[in-house]
């Protein structure tokens, strides 16, 4: 199963979406993210937690959807609720479109504390999420939209 995360920025959440998805994903999840507006940058926090994790870092990239025409997902998932609402690219349209609201970490305006908790509760939300995919992709394909349309916007 191929997947595309999308976030505005693409900086952080979808980043860190894609990152788990290919590390928990077990060969059958393939992931990519990217954005509509891309800041061409990933967060350094995004990259620090990931590390901390003991998450691969290497390939990830801050870049727009339009760099990724070629990839041809099964589905894309929207991560923050400005992409979701966001007119998609034509190509996407043989893909199933869901969204997945997730709290943006690099937010957090607090101690370093209160920004591990936020990360960390991330994490855990894209792996609960990655291992729902995992039972998914074990499915035939054609079971697998009216699945996906269960885990939108929960």
């Amino acid at each position: 199963m191929k997947i595309l995360y999308i976030c505005t920025h693409n900086r952080c959440r979808s980043i860190l979406s894609e990152a788990l998805t290919n590390h928990y994903g077990q060969g059958l999840l393939i992931a990519r993210s990217a954005g509509s507006q891309p800041v061409g940058e990933v967060h350094p926090l995004t990259l620090f937690y990931l590390q901390a994790a003991a998450i691969a870092t290497g390939e990830l990239s801050s870049q727009s959807w339009d760099d990724l025409a070629e990839f041809a997902p099964d589905v894309v998932v929207t991560v923050c609720d400005s992409a979701a609402a966001e007119s998609c690219p034509v190509w996407f349209g043989q893909s199933q479109v869901i969204h997945w609201p997730l709290a943006d970490p690099s937010k957090i305006n607090g101690s370093d504390e209160q920004v591990a908790l936020a990360f960390g509760e991330a994490i855990t939300h894209i792996k609960q999420r990655v291992e729902q995919l995992l039972v998914i992709a074990r499915q035939a394909p054609e079971q697998w939209p009216d699945a996906l349309a269960l885990l939108s916007h929960s």
